[in-house]
């Protein structure tokens, strides 16, 4: 079992480039629209069933960001963030968590800060290339693309929660 990871408790996302391709859609109207990837959303409900919070930092506001996180029964949403390590120190407050209960996947500039004082910091493959020196897993998928599904199970796996979160889908051997 991995130190780092067995004491997470609290799992915080970066959304464009991260949770979605980095993509924005926006139509005739000014509706925007992004594509999230299924398969990140069931590794984050596993992630719920092993105890391990989740929650979300961006910099853009967006009313699907909300739709997808209250599907996903995601109650830490912070949109339209100028700086992301004061709303990190909040959260941590406010959870009375240690930065090495902390998880975080991004994929920018932007999300150095944070990544550098987590206990476990994670990017996306086609993150940029500056913040990839500053973190400790790199995904071999791509941002939107399940690198958020890949970080889970690492996450899972390596915590020692993946036979207990998984045994549902497994058939009883005869």
């Amino acid at each position: 079992m991995n130190e780092k990871i067995s004491r997470i408790k609290l799992l915080l996302l970066d959304v464009d480039g991260v949770l979605t391709d980095g993509r924005i859609y926006v139509d005739n109207n000014g509706v925007e629209s992004k594509a999230f990837d299924v398969k990140d959303g069931h590794g984050l409900k596993l992630l719920q069933r092993a105890g391990i919070r989740i929650g979300l930092i961006t910099g853009r506001q967006s009313k699907v960001v909300n739709y997808r996180a209250q599907e996903l029964g995601i109650d830490l949403v912070f949109q339209g963030v100028k700086n992301k390590l004061d709303v990190y120190a909040g959260i941590l407050a406010e959870l009375k968590l240690r930065d090495e209960e902390v998880a975080y996947m991004g994929d920018d500039l932007v999300d150095l800060p944070v990544l550098c004082r987590v206990g476990f910091s994670a990017a996306v493959q086609d993150g940029c290339e500056e913040i990839k020196p500053f973190v400790h897993y790199i995904s071999r998928l791509k941002g939107g693309r399940g690198a958020v599904r890949e970080l889970c199970d690492h996450i899972l796996k390596e915590g020692g929660h993946w036979d207990a979160v998984t045994a549902r889908y497994r058939p009883e051997k005869p």
